[in-house]
């Protein structure tokens, strides 16, 4: 199969020929028809699947036929759930609809909103956005879809762990009725179907791979470790095994921080991205680490959510995810397209829980390897397969303040779910 087989015109084809594609990936082959005929689609697919040109690329072609884009329109509109997502999408349609009169546009949180409202005045057929900065830029009317023809949801499921479901019940109340729908998401949970029901009518269901499962291409192992003697570990790793490009996950902010001075210190180049840094120091972090003046990135779920590196040969879980479905996300951003890659887990007695609950989700045992010098003091217990299924989770409420990844400062802590504890002189409140 072709991509030209699919349906796309010559500006098109010769956009995707250029970036060395010749046949499109499951996703594609199944979307890229639907959304040309027209027809509201929900698709199951992980990150690095090629979901993204499922929908760009069919959604220029529908474009490219119609009328453009007046002064503060849209007329298709991509909601996602990070500003590295919206950027990432939004560099997708810049590059295929480059041999197109089509104009695009990329709006989020944590920069300026004038000159977003400033570029709205020109209409743009294509709006990335993120659903707080959306619904601030129609507040003060920059943008209107009286011309709306297509919606997209990317990454559903992660807006619904961040909160955003009254976010974006607010901004299906301001679309007009008449419009086509592409639901993505990695999975297709109970809180998704209960979400679709509202906003697809008679959909294309599409799911290219089994639910959290991953990719055959990825070494998966963990190394049983203390947790002081983490930052000491993976030093030794890094150096030891030559790792000269890693993406590292840490479960709190104020984690990757520390580890990244940890690195410095020892002489690896290694930078932080998260939810508290700026815009602009992300988006350095993440090119610096692409180019390889970066060695190590270290960062939060939020933050990475929707990173697009190519090739990345390592990730280390230098912390266990809470979600278990977070190490299928984390780990599916290497060992893509058939390349081979490695997922290294530092565990310590403590996160076993989260060991067991990872293990039970993708059904299968990690195997250990014990690092000399590096044998934990406290031992981590033997695994064995838990075959019950997990109690579902319930929808999280969003908290005050809480936009486009951003929670509200001082009041919740990335990665934990404890509350704040108040003191009165009293006591207790």
């Amino acid at each position: 199969m072709s991509f030209a087989s699919l349906g796309l015109s010559a500006p098109i084809l010769e956009a995707v020929a250029e970036q060395g594609y010749k046949t499109p990936s499951p996703i594609q082959a199944q979307a890229i028809p639907a959304v040309l005929k027209g027809q509201d689609v929900m698709a199951a697919a992980q990150t690095g699947t090629g979901k993204t040109a499922g929908f760009t690329l069919p959604i220029l072609e529908r474009l490219a036929k119609g009328e453009r884009a007046r002064a503060n329109q849209a007329r298709a509109l991509v909601l996602t759930p990070t500003r590295e997502l919206a950027a990432q999408v939004g560099d997708s349609v810049a590059t295929y609809g480059k041999n197109l009169r089509l104009s695009s546009a990329v709006v989020y949180g944590g920069v300026k909103i004038n000159p977003q409202m400033m570029r709205l005045r020109r209409g743009a057929d294509i709006l990335v956005a993120t659903p707080g900065r959306l619904l601030d830029l129609h507040s003060q009317n920059a943008v209107r879809f009286k011309q709306l023809e297509v919606l997209v949801l990317d990454e559903a499921d992660r807006m619904l762990d961040m909160g955003f479901i009254h976010d974006i019940r607010k901004i299906l109340a301001l679309l007009p009725k008449n419009r086509q729908n592409l639901l993505f998401s990695a999975t297709f949970s109970n809180e998704i179907r209960s979400l679709a029901k509202g906003l697809v009518n008679n959909p294309v269901e599409i799911s290219v791979s089994p639910r959290n499962t991953t990719a055959k291409t990825v070494k998966q192992w963990i190394c049983p470790v203390d947790k002081k003697r983490k930052p000491a570990l993976l030093t030794q790793l890094i150096i030891e095994k030559k790792w000269e490009q890693v993406l590292v996950f840490t479960r709190t902010k104020h984690g990757a921080n520390r580890l990244t001075r940890y690195l410095d210190e020892e002489g690896i180049k290694a930078a932080a991205i998260h939810g508290n840094k700026s815009q602009n120091a992300r988006t350095k972090a993440l090119s610096d680490f692409k180019n390889g003046d970066t060695r190590i990135l270290v960062a939060t779920d939020i933050a990475a959510r929707g990173l697009d590196i190519d090739q990345l040969p390592q990730v280390v879980n230098f912390d266990l995810p809470n979600v278990p479905e977070d190490y299928v996300h984390r780990i599916g951003r290497t060992g893509r397209a058939g390349s081979r890659g490695q997922a290294v887990s530092l565990v310590s007695a403590d996160e076993f829980k989260q060991l067991s609950d990872i293990e039970r989700l993708i059904k299968q045992l990690l195997p250990r390897q014990l690092m000399d010098g590096f044998e934990p003091v406290h031992d981590l217990p033997e695994s064995r397969l838990n075959h019950r299924p997990a109690k579902p989770k319930k929808p999280k409420k969003p908290k005050p303040g809480h936009k486009d990844g951003q929670r509200a400062p001082k009041k919740v802590t990335e990665g934990t779910n404890k509350p704040r504890v108040r003191r009165s002189v009293k006591g207790l409140v």
